[in-house]
Parts: C-alpha cells; sequence; structure tokens
C-alpha cells in the first residue's frame, strides 16, 4: 500500500550552515586543503548565508569541488567526517526541523533527506538525525580514491527524478507526502509533492511559495543534539542510498562512535 514520507534538504533547512563548509577545516587538518581554500570556502558561505546561490553559483561550486576533491582517499574523508561530526554539525542543527522530523516519524511517515552534498558527509548526518533515508551526490570511486567524476548529481531536477525513482521502489504517495527546502533551485523537488514548504527560502522562493499559496517556514534555533545522542539504544535506523544499496554501515559505525565516545569516561 502506498503511504507519504517527507523530504528535507539539509543545508539551511536542517542545518543551519553548509554541510560542505562545515568541515573545511577539519579538511584542512587531515591535509586534504589549504588553508587559501578554506578562506575561499568561506567567503563562498558568506555569500550563499546571505543570498543564497543561484545556478550558475551552484554549477560554478560543483566544478571547483570536483577538482578539489580529485584524488581524495575516501576511507580519510569517512573518517574525518566521523571524528569531527558532532563538533560541526551537532550545534547547528535548527531545533524545528528535528521537531518536523519527529512528527514525521510520529505519524508513520519515512524521513528522506535529498542533498547535493557528497554522500559520505551526508550519510553519517542523516543517521545522526535519524532519517531513514538519504539521497546525495556521489563520486566516482577507483582504487579506494575519487576520479573526478560524478556517478550522481542530487541538483535541480535531479532531485526530483531521485524522489520519484525511489517512490517507485518504496511506495511512496507523493500527492500526500511533504518536502521542505530554503532554494529555488529545488523547485522541481517542492513540485513533486503535494505539501511543499519553503524554509528560510532565498527571495526567488519566497517570491514563488507566496504566489503558489505554500506554507513559507523560518527556522531561527540551532540547537544541540547531544540529548537526543545520549538516548540512543537501539541500533540507527539504516539509512539508504539513492541506489537503493543499503549504506547503514558508515552511517552506523559513525553514530556508534559519537555515542560510545558520549558514554566513555574522560581519561583519569
Amino acid at each position: 500500500m502506498s503511504r507519504p514520507a517527507a523530504f528535507f534538504d539539509l543545508d539551511k533547512t536542517i542545518i543551519a550552515r553548509s554541510s560542505l563548509f562545515a568541515f573545511s577545516r577539519p579538511f584542512r587538518a587531515g591535509g586534504l586543503i589549504t588553508r587559501r581554500t578554506v578562506v575561499r570556502n568561506a567567503y563562498a558561505h558568506f555569500f550563499y548565508q546571505v543570498g543564497g546561490a543561484d545556478h550558475d553559483q551552484i554549477e560554478r561550486t560543483r566544478e571547483y569541488l570536483t577538482a578539489l576533491v580529485t584524488g581524495w582517499d575516501v576511507q580519510q574523508v569517512r573518517d574525518i567526517v566521523a571524528e569531527t561530526l558532532e563538533q560541526q554539525i551537532v550545534p547547528v542543527v535548527y531545533r524545528e526541523a528535528t521537531a518536523l522530523i519527529d512528527e514525521h516519524h510520529a505519524a508513520g511517515r519515512d524521513v528522506v533527506i535529498v542533498s547535493s552534498s557528497g554522500a559520505e558527509v551526508v550519510e553519517p548526518i542523516g543517521a545522526l538525525l535519524g532519517a531513514d533515508r538519504v539521497l546525495a551526490t556521489r563520486m566516482v570511486v577507483a582504487e579506494g580514491r575519487y576520479t573526478g567524476e560524478i556517478a550522481f548529481y542530487a541538483y535541480g531536477p535531479n532531485k526530483a527524478v531521485a524522489v520519484r525513482e525511489l517512490a517507485e521502489r518504496e511506495g511512496y504517495d507523493l500527492a500526500a507526502s511533504f518536502a521542505y527546502s530554503d532554494s529555488f533551485t529545488d523547485l522541481p523537488l517542492l513540485e513533486t509533492v503535494g505539501h511543499p514548504s519553503a524554509v528560510n527560502p532565498d527571495r526567488a522562493l519566497r517570491k514563488e511559495a507566496a504566489t503558489r499559496g505554500w506554507p513559507v517556514l523560518d527556522f531561527t534555533q540551532p540547537v544541540s543534539l547531544r540529548d537526543r545522542l545520549g538516548q540512543v539504544n537501539a541500533p540507527p535506523r539504516p539509512v539508504v542510498l539513492a541506489t537503493g544499496a543499503v549504506a547503514g554501515g558508515a552511517a552506523a559505525a559513525t553514530l556508534a562512535y559519537l555515542v560510545n565516545r558520549r558514554r566513555t569516561p574522560p581519561a583519569g
């Protein structure tokens, strides 16, 4: 039987910053990027926070990032994300977003995070938030390193295509489903469901939402998820990628790392 689901964009919808920018300093500490790159990312992040990002900016960012990560060791990226996730992401999750996620789960709806950020970053965040599935950008990997090619780019119309494919596999009723995003570039995603909402929208999306009569939600309260982490007693929900393959291993390992770290008393 068909059932509704809830689809969430990640940056500025669930978390109050760019997920990729959040890990700039840890990536530098790990030797993956330079200080100049960190400064450049901070500059781009400032304009993203103030005015959003249009299609051309997103494309330039995509080209820049794919060139940047070429040759990176995938396991090193996953290790850095796991080790710094609590510090970089836990304090900047919107209280309103976590409340919505809990409401949808209480109503029996799956929660799906749909993000243009890389799966290695989005998977662990999804596990942390209790998401059921993740649709994220996937890079081509050869011999454990990124080649610089993109296997799936979760952006713009591609998000809508991936959501429709997932709905067909999982039996989601899109007409009864919900979607949340901050960006006009996610208009195809919002149009896919029967209950779209604009969250902290950029100017173009705010105008579009007003024209269509869509709800506009302003999330303003970043909150720590430490209490939620401390209450984790059962295995995390399996996080599934757009391909349909279970990717819960890396996500579960990250969540277990965070929980065990919290429960382990400090030395001395």
